[in-house]
């Protein structure tokens, strides 16, 4: 019983398999990741998504 849900990107169909059946994309993992504060990697995450901010901001 390890299986996983997967997610379709583009239809939004749900699936036991990485690939969608009905359109044939990449399905992917619907639940967010792992909350950890040992995150050795959340500093630069949050300044990269802060930079994106910025850019986003100046368009």
């Amino acid at each position: 019983m390890g299986q996983k849900i997967f997610r379709c990107q583009k239809c939004g169909r749900y699936t036991l398999e990485t690939i969608c059946p009905t359109c044939g994309l990449k399905a992917v993992r619907p639940q967010p990741a792992r909350f950890s504060p040992k995150d050795p990697y959340g500093k630069y995450r949050r300044l990269a998504r802060k930079e994106g901010d910025l850019c986003r901001k100046l368009k």
